[in-house]
């Protein structure tokens, strides 16, 4: 299938129920239209595999294999090993050296292969073509069947430091009867909507139904101010200038933004949308895979350069 390296980054992004890919030339930093591929959370690390490689073959030019890899996963995983810990989705690569596993399907080289967190990735794109372009202190909030977040200052992901939590996750964080991710997920929609009606709904159904149904349009509404409330809590300290919200439920933001808005009201915060949408973490995959191997090739001059003296 591939022949000869081009020049080429493939970019993942792997979320809970699909997986996009692009691709990047070198130096570049943009991505091309996505590809995507619908993936069950439950299936098989072949399964997984496959669909990497269909993918890579959709979004490479014909008979190229790609010159790096760069991976936005959810958490917990180990970046630097490239291993997975999740346990409550894609249980199949629990454990498993995944840097090992695309390289042979790839046909890229190992050490040229990077994973990042995806909230990360997704920043990083906004920081870069986004929305978050010209801010100094920004926050990453992408919001789906779980809630990922990242901190940023002068353009760099932080994970400590004044205002942010641990890592810089606010998912797992102690929130009224248990976690924020129980109030500010899909989940949290579903049964707010439940509550007030009974039945159990996709969360884009709900979106559809607001301007005809009520009870749709003051679940999206309740949502809203759950949300202002949570990003009170936990970026407040970090003294944001602007909060970006992306993810799946990020697209039916006319439905909450203005009630989470007024929550956050003389913080001096700006609540924005994703500008890229599904590109943001991919092209943040494709500046993170750069950086990286700016730095190893300046470490390598710097190292023959002092065995020269």
């Amino acid at each position: 299938m591939f022949e000869r390296p081009s020049g080429h980054i493939l970019v993942f992004d792997v979320g809970g129920s699909h997986v996009a890919a692009g691709v990047s030339r070198i130096h570049e930093m943009t991505v091309a239209i996505p590809q995507s591929a619908s993936v069950s959370k439950d299936g098989s690390l072949s399964d997984f595999l496959e669909t990497v490689a269909s993918l890579a073959a959709r979004a490479l030019p014909p008979a190229t294999a790609p010159e790096g890899v760069s991976v936005a996963m959810p958490n917990p995983f180990d970046c630097m090993r490239g291993i997975s810990y999740m346990r409550h989705k894609y249980e199949c690569l629990y454990g498993i050296d995944l840097r090992s596993k695309i390289s042979r399907v790839l046909s890229c080289p190992a050490d040229k292969i990077e994973f990042l967190n995806d909230a990360a990735a997704f920043l990083m794109g906004e920081i870069r073509e986004g929305a978050a372009r010209g801010a100094n202190r920004v926050v990453g909030i992408t919001l789906g069947t779980g809630v990922g977040s990242a901190f940023a200052s002068g353009g760099e992901i932080v994970t400590e430091g004044q205002g942010v939590p641990a890592g810089g996750e606010i998912w797992n964080l102690s929130y009224k009867d248990g976690i924020v991710e129980k109030f500010v997920s899909a989940w949290a929609i579903q049964e707010q909507y439940k509550a007030r009606t009974g039945a159990l709904e996709e969360v884009q159904k709900i979106a559809n139904q607001s301007k005809s149904n009520p009870e749709a349009r003051k679940t999206f509404e309740q949502f809203g101010w759950g949300l202002g409330k949570v990003l009170r809590l936990t970026c407040a300290k970090f003294e944001p200038q602007r909060i970006i919200l992306g993810g799946g439920i990020s697209r039916s933001s006319s439905l909450f933004l203005p009630s989470a808005g007024q929550e956050l009201a003389g913080l001096g915060i700006e609540l924005c949308v994703s500008q890229l949408g599904d590109r943001a973490a991919l092209i943040g995959a494709a500046v993170d895979w750069m950086r990286k191997h700016n730095q190893i090739s300046q470490q390598k001059s710097s190292t023959n350069a002092t065995s020269d003296l």
